[in-house]
């Protein structure tokens, strides 16, 4: 008797959904992406070496140090000269004011984490070679791109989130400017400052093309 050989099963390998596959949005997590990673890591960076470049508190509040301004041009020049000092320390106290407000109002909120979260993860990180597909709809970068741009002006304009940010802002300047036009100067130590002009706390904003200069798997987009 022939011994017969056992069947062979047949294999099949899973093969991921492919990009453009209903139902598919993104193969890659925007968490994932090289450029996010580089972006978070290199604004954080740069948030802590602005804070470390801040004034102590009980300088910026030193009572002894107020007086009232004989003039207007004086109190433009003790706020020009305070604010090249407290530099840090003013944008800490506009942030503080900001974030009060916010916190105060969670519908502003949720609209403008959201609004950030969408541009951050649909269209600036999101790699060039791979569509948006939302429920079987494939979208281009420019509809993409037109889409964010009407749901930004519908939010920063047609809700509380547009009246918010601008009474935050509003009140932090006139604080900053109320407290820079007392505080008197001469105290000051301003010789260092020009040397640091070049680094603060508002240079991550290179952030982005830095990181997407740094990866090359993602291209500049427009």
């Amino acid at each position: 008797m022939s011994s017969t050989a056992p069947p062979v099963l047949p294999i099949s390998n899973a093969q991921p959904a492919a990009a453009g596959g209903p139902g598919a949005v993104m193969s890659e997590a925007p968490a994932n992406n090289p450029a996010f990673r580089a972006f978070i890591n290199h604004l954080s960076a740069s948030l802590r070496h602005g804070l470390d470049q801040r004034r102590p508190w009980a300088e910026l509040a030193d009572r002894s140090a107020f007086s009232k301004p004989e003039s207007f041009s004086e109190a433009t020049l003790r706020v020009r000269k305070n604010f090249s000092y407290f530099r840090i320390n003013y944008y800490a106290v506009v942030s503080l004011i900001l974030a009060i407000s916010l916190l105060t109002n969670p519908f502003s909120l949720v609209l403008l984490a959201g609004l950030l979260a969408s541009w951050t993860f649909l269209y600036l990180f999101r790699p060039s070679d791979q569509p948006l597909v939302i429920l079987g709809r494939t979208f281009s970068d420019f509809e993409t791109l037109a889409i964010l741009s009407a749901l930004t002006v519908f939010v920063v304009f047609l809700t509380s989130v547009g009246s918010v940010l601008i009474s935050a802002l509003m009140l932090g300047v006139a604080a900053v400017c109320l407290h820079g036009a007392f505080r008197v100067p001469e105290d000051l130590f301003l010789d260092e400052q020009d040397a640091s002009q070049t680094t603060g706390f508002l240079s991550f904003l290179r952030g982005p093309a830095a990181a997407a200069a740094a990866v090359p798997t993602v291209a500049a987009r427009v």
